[in-house]
């Protein structure tokens, strides 16, 4: 039986359900529902959204409650939040048990854990765990090194061309580049089209070669350690709005010892969070993350090459 799978008790036929106008056919398609739900996975993944603090220019609180929601109509995910004290106050007593999840969902940029908080995290990861970041929360935590070893690449936060390369793509494949320049920034937001490079990842496997994400900023030059990176898609940065002209990194999965991370630079708002590529790919990453498989269906709604798609 599959380790979420729920437990049913046995029933059993009897004659007498018979005598009562339950007929044979009756019986079995009945017997067939109840044997169906043995494979349906419970909300199990326990998963927990880390949040409390960013920049002006992120509507942090909405975006955690559309992370939640996101992940709850997944059907597979049981997600609390923790929050930090506000900027500038004491973090010393933020120490989130890290280890009680299968699933940590960063939605933060902010000041610096305590040594303790990050070490458990760092651990945490280096055993197996699993690590969604969303957005701005590759903003976060620039002079950690192994939150950025964990994250692959990040922008802003003090990064320079001291905190690694670019990844850039060169003749089909992902090069990490060592090119003078800032580290992060982006155009003006536009909708832009998703370019799948990986499409045999499990977080991959099944979503179109190209599809149009809604209007939402592409970060560009994103700079870090660049190790263990597989681009799972990209997107072309527009330079007549800002853009770098290259192929960006849109959607990564990056392993960190025994964990899994899955870095989605998309969904700067609530607006962005509604199309249905952002939706799908977060909740197939984050099944990803937690347990290093994607059990869910592509559904018949996802974008084309050529028309987004929104859920309300």
């Amino acid at each position: 039986m599959p380790k979420n799978a729920r437990m049913i008790k046995p029933i059993s036929f009897s004659a007498a359900w018979v005598n009562k106008g339950l007929s044979f056919r009756s019986m079995v398609t009945l017997l067939a529902m109840l044997l169906s739900t043995l494979s349906l996975p419970a909300a199990s993944i326990k998963t927990l959204i880390v949040e409390g603090q960013s920049n002006a220019a992120h509507q942090m609180s909405a975006v955690t409650v559309g992370i939640k929601k996101i992940l709850a109509d997944a059907g597979l995910f049981a997600v609390e939040i923790a929050a930090t004290p506000a900027k500038g106050q004491d973090l010393s007593g933020f120490k989130p048990n890290f280890s009680a999840y299968d699933l940590v969902v960063i939605n933060y940029d902010g000041d610096p854990w305590p040594v303790e908080t990050r070490s458990a995290f760092a651990n945490y990861m280096r055993n197996g765990g699993g690590l969604v970041v969303v957005h701005s929360a590759d903003n976060a935590f620039g002079d950690w090194q192994e939150f950025n070893e964990m994250i692959g690449v990040g922008g802003w936060g003090g990064r320079t061309e001291k905190s690694g390369p670019y990844l850039r793509l060169r003749e089909g494949k992902w090069v990490p580049l060592d090119l003078p320049g800032r580290g992060g920034s982006h155009g003006q937001a536009r909708p832009y089209v998703v370019t799948t490079r990986e499409p045999n990842h499990p977080i991959m496997k099944g979503l179109p070669a190209e599809w149009l994400h809604v209007s939402d900023e592409l970060y560009d030059r994103l700079r870090g350690p660049a190790r263990n990176v597989s681009v799972l898609a990209s997107a072309m940065t527009d330079p007549k709005t800002g853009g770098s002209g290259e192929e960006e990194p849109v959607l990564m999965a990056i392993a960190y010892g025994q964990g899994r991370v899955f870095h989605s630079t998309m969904g700067h708002g609530i607006s962005q969070m509604q199309c249905v590529g952002f939706i799908v790919t977060l909740q197939r990453g984050a099944e990803w993350a937690a347990t290093g498989k994607v059990t869910q269906k592509v559904p018949a709604d996802f974008p084309t090459a050529t028309a987004t798609k929104t859920r309300p």
